[in-house]
């Protein structure tokens, strides 16, 4: 029997029972166990975990690798007690999906005027207003892994010119591809649409601020489905004021749950959505998850990690 695979969150007790209850089920040859059972942890080999409480993966010298639920893990590697070994994040094609999804839904819905209209009606004005074809209208998306490509290939579809700007540059089907600094200026200039699906990096943090703002087409809308801390919220609303961002869509905040007493709560030109752009799906990541451990199982081969000097 192979030693246990060790569950660490900092979940509510019934989200973390639901969790193992899906593990459980994509891997029935193995003992899911968490720290209230007690488990030994000198034989623990693999450890799954979402967003663990620092400190929590130490003191575990049989650990050969460490495997996230989450697409984002920036929070494991601000935790200096995080031992030394691959750190994998999660990457389900149904989490692609589900993101590039919500991005369409709110470039549709940004791109109809959709959010014009709501607010028309709230002031009962019948005010129809010009139609723009989805060809006039260029989009940006800042971030081409997974959910960026996704999401890409599917505005593209949609009759919308796409331009992508990432680290590496890979080519994506009908998309305009830029890297490096001087690729962002032109990525952004003149955009209608600005797509954040980065990770969060040093070299990211803040990447949506006044000088990106003012590369956009005047009145451009914002869509933040990155992390919170992409985005420089006084920079956000001066530009709103100003009129140079005319809407935004914003799912991440550096603090979540929102405040209640936060400006975007009622900001006309804000939408706030709770974090659900993406949800993760338990079946789908417990399979993801259920591969690897497989794989390893077989093979003794730890999957690859992540580049923590890259963030991702």
């Amino acid at each position: 029997m192979p030693a246990p695979l060790l569950l660490v969150t900092r979940l509510p007790p019934d989200e973390e029972a639901g969790w193992r209850r899906a593990l459980a089920r994509a891997m029935p040859g193995e003992t899911i166990a968490t720290a209230a059972d007690h488990p030994d942890r000198t034989t623990v080999e693999i450890a799954v975990v979402a967003n663990p409480p620092a400190g929590s993966l130490r003191d575990l010298p049989a650990l050969h690798w460490v495997h996230s639920l989450w697409a984002g893990v920036e929070r494991l590697l601000q935790d200096a007690t995080m031992p030394p070994v691959p750190l994998v994040r999660l990457v389900d094609p149904m989490l692609a999906r589900a993101m590039a999804e919500t991005v369409a839904a709110s470039v549709l819905h940004l791109h109809r005027g959709l959010h014009v209209y709501a607010a028309q009606q709230r002031r009962r004005a019948w005010i129809p207003h010009p139609f723009q074809p989805a060809t006039g209208r260029p989009i940006t998306i800042l971030g081409l892994g997974e959910m960026g490509r996704a999401a890409a290939e599917l505005l593209v579809s949609l009759g919308f010119p796409v331009r992508g700007w990432s680290r590496s540059g890979a080519p994506v089907p009908g998309v305009s591809i830029f890297s490096g600094e001087e690729g962002l200026t032109d990525a952004l200039d003149g955009a209608q649409v600005l797509v954040n699906l980065l990770p969060l990096t040093p070299e990211t943090r803040g990447i949506l601020r006044a000088s990106t703002f003012a590369r956009l087409a005047p009145g451009a809308y914002l869509i933040n489905f990155g992390r919170g801390a992409h985005l420089v919220e006084v920079d956000l609303l001066e530009a709103l004021a100003a009129g140079q961002v005319g809407h935004a869509v914003l799912d991440v905040f550096e603090q979540e749950p929102l405040p209640a007493d936060h400006p975007a709560w009622s900001h006309p030109g804000v939408t706030v959505l709770p974090h659900v752009a993406a949800p993760t799906s338990r079946a789908s990541a417990a399979a993801v998850v259920a591969a690897a451990v497989a794989a390893f199982r077989r093979t003794g081969l730890c999957p690859a990690g992540i580049d923590r000097q890259r963030g991702y």
